[in-house]
């Protein structure tokens, strides 16, 4: 009855490698222990932390040697539960590593508040005093902007204390949407049998079959309506939770406080919000589009994901996708590229489904690990955007790494989603230049105008919601499951336009959405494509110069704040320009698709 087949069964071919983390489970078991010497290492520092040059600079890297060991850990503990979250010794190890992580953020908790209760001049003058410090300039300097939002050293501990418990929604969620959950079996286009789960359920909104989509459709979804009230219980303890942390940091609200981590002004998320809600017209244009070619009387939410462009079918195995996407990132360099394809020999991907794996995809690792990719693939077009958005991720990692030192080895979460979606952007680029006849660039077109759709507008949307869920909360309301129904049902009415049949059964989409327990995480897509247009077009049109200013954003890590590394290479953030240019290129390509469809006479009445 389902076709997915259980971890031992998968070719080691197509599996990533990260047991060469932890070879042997001595060496994994040693980590831990390595985690308790370096906590009572610090303890010694408490109270002292400022008494020298030599202290502080001892204290920051005990701090800093302990944040690598429990985040090459944790990474691999979090990555062996993805392989398949049914199995116990994953949940214990990933629970052993989360709840030792809060054991060493409570331990280091006196560092920051220490430092800020210092005067600013002495820690200038340590920094000049001892080489080392000076390699932590801007560590340092990240902290004293934090002066306003830290608490003592005594409350400072508490917090860290708690942080077990506010993992308890997110994991929560996890575990019943990744293990617990088990999705209807319906019948396909040939009347067979299929096992919906997460991996299949976008393919087959994707069948050319109305049926087939609806029937997928209503048993997805039934699984979240027979849990709603619980769900909306568990995001609610999220966003109260978020909320809390900020409170207690001074913040005026969790959505503050969730930017200021990245330095990123709070007008950064409001001026896309503004941006697309008064761009929406182009959005219901192009659902226009789409109704007329699908030949519907109504549009559904189940027709979004079919592919308008019948007439030609664009399927790729992963090996073909594979050799496009080098081709594709041909602008960025040979050295680039060749990385990229040593990154497919190396088991870098974790490429198929398989019994009990985590839904989705994602790019991860640790500093001193391969940058690992995990997939779901589907032989299809998007499965191929795909694999380039997160080797995107991947060779961000990779050059962050071999560039900065431990201190600066990553990147910020404002930053995550632009190489990635650069990538994305050089691949639309090759494909439409390639396109072999109108069928195919009608159909890249439509597939260049979802990713906007979901990149952009979508994730707009997901911000929209976020703030307005967390203002209820913070305003004294509560998140029961019929507000937040009707909220998200409001939301997609006014996003999708007149030409969409908004329902009952889209009112349940954010119970299934990941991405509302990461603090404010989804804006990001939007500015990041917004960044990512931007840098592409630079580069493609440019020369080495551009070429070697983006390839230094990729390699800048967080060794400044990321503001100024987009800054950089190009691109304010700091303006709307990036967002308008970006919504003013999706209109175009509304208009380039009308274009080429003149003379379908289901088109021309638009």
């Amino acid at each position: 009855m389902s076709n997915v087949k259980e971890r031992s069964e998968m070719n080691q071919t197509y599996k990533w490698d990260i047991d060469i983390m932890y070879p042997e489970k001595a060496l994994l078991l040693a980590e831990f222990d390595k985690v308790d010497g370096f906590m009572t290492q610090i303890a010694t520092y408490k109270g002292q932390l400022m008494a020298s040059a030599n202290n502080l600079y001892e204290a920051l890297s005990i701090q800093l040697d302990t944040a690598r060991v429990m985040e090459h850990l944790s990474t691999y503990a979090k990555m062996k539960l993805d392989e398949d979250s049914r199995v116990s010794d994953n949940q214990a190890m990933t629970s052993r590593a989360e709840s030792l992580g809060v054991k060493a953020q409570e331990a280091f908790s006196f560092i920051i508040p220490e430092i800020l209760a210092s005067d600013d001049k002495l820690i200038m003058s340590y920094m000049e005093q001892h080489e080392g410090l000076k390699l932590y300039g801007q560590m340092i300097d990240d902290i004293l902007r934090r002066k306003p939002h830290t608490l003592s050293s005594n409350e400072e501990q508490i917090l860290a204390m708690a942080g077990d418990l506010a993992m308890t929604p997110y994991n929560a969620f996890e575990m019943l949407n990744a293990a617990d959950f088990k999705f209807p079996v319906i019948k396909d286009e040939k009347g067979e049998d299929l096992q919906l789960t997460h991996g299949s359920f976008v393919p087959t909104m994707e069948s050319k079959d109305r049926t087939v989509r609806k029937n997928a459709y209503d048993a997805f979804y039934s699984v979240y309506n027979g849990h709603i009230n619980g769900l909306a219980s568990l995001l609610q303890s999220e966003v109260k939770k978020n909320s809390f942390f900020a409170r207690a940091r001074r913040f005026n609200t969790a959505r503050e406080a969730s930017l200021f981590e990245n330095n990123v002004p709070v007008l950064v998320y409001d001026q896309l919000i503004e941006a697309v809600n008064k761009n929406l017209p182009a959005m219901h244009k192009y659902m226009g589009i789409r109704k007329r070619l699908l030949g519907v009387d109504t549009l559904q939410m189940y027709d979004v994901y079919v592919p308008i462009i019948q007439s030609v079918e664009m399927k790729f195995s992963y090996e073909e996708a594979r050799e496009i996407v080098l081709k594709s990132l041909a602008p960025l360099g040979t050295e680039y590229v060749e990385t990229v394809k040593k990154a497919f020999e190396d088991q870098w991907v974790d490429v198929y489904e398989n019994t009990g794996k985590r839904s989705g995809a994602y790019s991860w690792g640790s500093y001193d690990s391969k940058p690992y990719i995990l997939l779901n693939y589907h032989d299809n077009i998007d499965n191929m955007f795909t694999l380039t958005h997160e080797m995107g991720h991947s060779m961000h990692s990779h050059l962050t790494r071999t560039t900065q030192p431990y201190v600066y080895g990553n990147y910020s979460i404002f930053l995550a989603e632009v190489a990635s979606t650069t990538n994305e952007a050089l691949l639309n680029h090759y494909m439409l230049e390639n396109a072999k006849n109108k069928e195919e660039k009608l159909l890249l077109l439509n597939h260049y105008l979802e990713q906007f759709r979901g990149t952009v507008f979508r994730q707009a949307m997901f911000a929209e919601f976020e703030r307005d869920i967390h203002k209820i909360v913070e305003e004294g309301g509560a998140l029961t499951a019929e507000v937040l129904k009707a909220h998200y049902r409001a939301l997609n009415e006014k996003f999708y336009g007149p030409e969409m049949e908004s329902d009952d059964t889209i009112a349940l989409e954010w119970a299934r959405i990941p991405h509302f327990y990461y603090n404010f995480y989804v804006f990001q897509y939007a500015t990041g494509i917004s960044a990512a247009l931007a840098l592409a077009e630079r580069v493609v049109k440019g020369g080495d110069k551009e070429r070697q200013e983006y390839l230094s954003f990729l390699k800048a890590g967080c060794s400044k704040y990321p503001i100024d590394i987009l800054k950089m290479a190009g691109v304010d953030m700091l303006s709307p320009e990036p967002v308008k240019s970006a919504i003013r290129t999706f209109g175009k390509l509304v208009q380039e698709m009308k274009k080429e469809l003149q003379g379908d006479l289901a088109v021309n009445a638009i």
